[in-house]
């Protein structure tokens, strides 16, 4: 019997690693399918050119690799093809653990940007900071690499070593470091008691031990104060996971049997409603039904607010949308990232496998969010000052080939040009804001007492008034024909 789980996957380590979207692992083989002849005989002499005729010769293995490579990407951005390699990386990131250095990452001006080093990691004790970019790894420079192929040549087999050529803007200078790497095990949950009565729990990413360690956190929450008047959900910069726990997380807070996501596309097996429901999300023992049951349910009834931002994606796109059809929760914070397709992904071989985009994803409303994201109902600037960083974050919008529900793709020219315009003055500002301020975080820690959309979530629990941004807006559709 074939094992199956579906992934809703991600975008960046930060905003860009792997890949987005809901998953289904299995084995599989489509025979019915008319084969157009000409062009695999085509495809077959373009081969045979290849391996007698160029410069110098070509491992066959490689050649077919490639091309069943540039057939999948050249869909759309987020069906890919897995090498051994790649395979092996991918059911590691579901894992919540891997071997490599221990950075999240995003990449700038096609050099590797560190968003993050994760805490006890080699990364963070080699002394690597937020914003450092990466130009060389080990010898390889990094000026033109995929991300995944940033990835992949910093991870590896535990106690080897990759050296890391570092360019730190903020002290004008580049150094080199060697760093060792290790078993990684990524923290996907968070939680504290902001104050008496309001409590704060954050989901960096949806994995395996998401849904254990969510009810252990809610749990914990309710121990230490048994009269909770209010709780923050906070998503942002989430770039998705495990469809199923993103299910579970949102039966945590939903009526029994009420609907959190439907999909539906060419298949069969791609139309089906995913409900809060322990059928649709656990997998052995139901620990979100326990942790109701241990609540007296407080989670169900307590007002929530939820805090989204333009990294939000896929997974936390799908718990935020239901909470808010469902009225249940407060939304907070800008538009999310708009990943609303589906990907199947199927193993080819022992090593080998495809992720290929099968549908699309909608809310129990019945909305699609593809290339648009979430709306929240209150928008919050990222500082007291403003937005930063808002600009520069990249959404399902921009990605190359995406899949554009309201007009079959055509983006607007002129809105793509304002775009990167507003992004080249965020990026100028950006680099001014740190040479002023050598060392320090640009924008706090979440969940820190400076963190400002908490304090406005926090506000709104309380029913205080919420400062609500006057210059944040959604991001107009892409619905005119692109300039010839």
């Amino acid at each position: 019997m074939v094992r199956k789980w579906k992934v809703a996957g991600w975008v960046g380590v930060g905003v860009l690693m792997g890949a987005l979207g809901t998953v289904q692992l299995q084995a599989w083989a489509r025979t019915n399918v008319a084969l157009p002849l000409a062009e695999l005989q085509q495809l077959a002499t373009v081969f045979g050119m290849i391996k007698s005729d160029y410069v110098e010769p070509v491992d066959e293995k490689k050649l077919l690799s490639d091309a069943i490579s540039g057939m999948v990407t050249g869909l759309d951005p987020h069906s890919a093809y897995f090498d051994a390699k790649e395979w092996k990386a991918f059911r590691e990131g579901t894992s919540g653990s891997f071997v490599g250095v221990g950075i999240e990452i995003t990449m700038e001006d096609g050099l590797v940007k560190v968003v993050s080093p994760i805490e006890d990691t080699p990364a963070a004790r080699a002394g690597l900071l937020t914003n450092d970019l990466i130009t060389k790894i080990d010898d390889t420079p990094v000026k033109g690499m995929s991300i995944n192929e940033a990835v992949k040549r910093m991870r590896g087999e535990p106690n080897t070593k990759v050296r890391l050529s570092i360019l730190r803007r903020s002290e004008e200078r580049s150094f080199s470091v060697t760093i060792t790497r290790d078993k990684i095990k990524t923290v996907s949950v968070k939680s504290k008691l902001i104050e008496p009565g309001f409590g704060w729990v954050r989901i960096s990413q949806f994995q395996d031990r998401t849904l254990d360690d969510f009810a252990r956190h809610l749990k914990k929450l309710y121990q230490e104060d048994p009269k909770l008047k209010g709780l923050v959900l906070d998503l942002r910069n989430d770039p998705g996971g495990l469809l199923n726990a993103a299910v579970g997380v949102a039966a945590a807070f939903l009526p029994a049997d009420t609907v959190v996501v439907s999909t539906n596309g060419q298949l069969e097996e791609s139309r089906f409603v995913y409900k809060a429901d322990p059928r649709y999300y656990a997998r052995g023992q139901d620990v979100i039904g326990q942790m109701t049951k241990d609540t007296m349910g407080v989670f169900q009834k307590i007002p929530l607010v939820v805090l989204v931002n333009e990294g939000s994606a896929s997974a936390s796109e799908i718990v935020a949308g239901a909470l808010q059809d469902h009225h249940r929760a407060t939304l907070m914070g800008n538009q999310t990232f708009g990943k609303g397709s589906v990907q199947t992904v199927r193993a080819l071989g022992p090593d080998t496998g495809i992720k290929l985009t099968t549908a699309l994803y909608y809310t129990p409303s019945g909305r699609s969010i593809q290339a648009k994201g979430i709306e929240p109902e209150v928008w919050v600037d990222e500082t007291p000052e403003g937005n930063l960083l808002a600009a520069l974050g990249t959404r399902e919008a921009d990605l190359d080939k995406h899949l554009n529900v309201a007009n079959n793709g055509a983006d607007d020219v002129a809105k793509v040009r304002e775009r990167e315009r507003a992004r080249e003055e965020a990026q100028k500002k950006l680099e001014a804001a740190q040479r002023e301020h050598p060392n320090q975080r640009l924008l706090p820690v979440f969940g820190s007492p400076e963190d400002f959309r908490l304090q406005q979530a926090l506000n709104q629990l309380r029913g205080k008034p919420v400062k609500q941004s006057e210059v944040l807006k959604p991001r107009p559709e892409q619905n005119a024909k692109a300039e010839q």
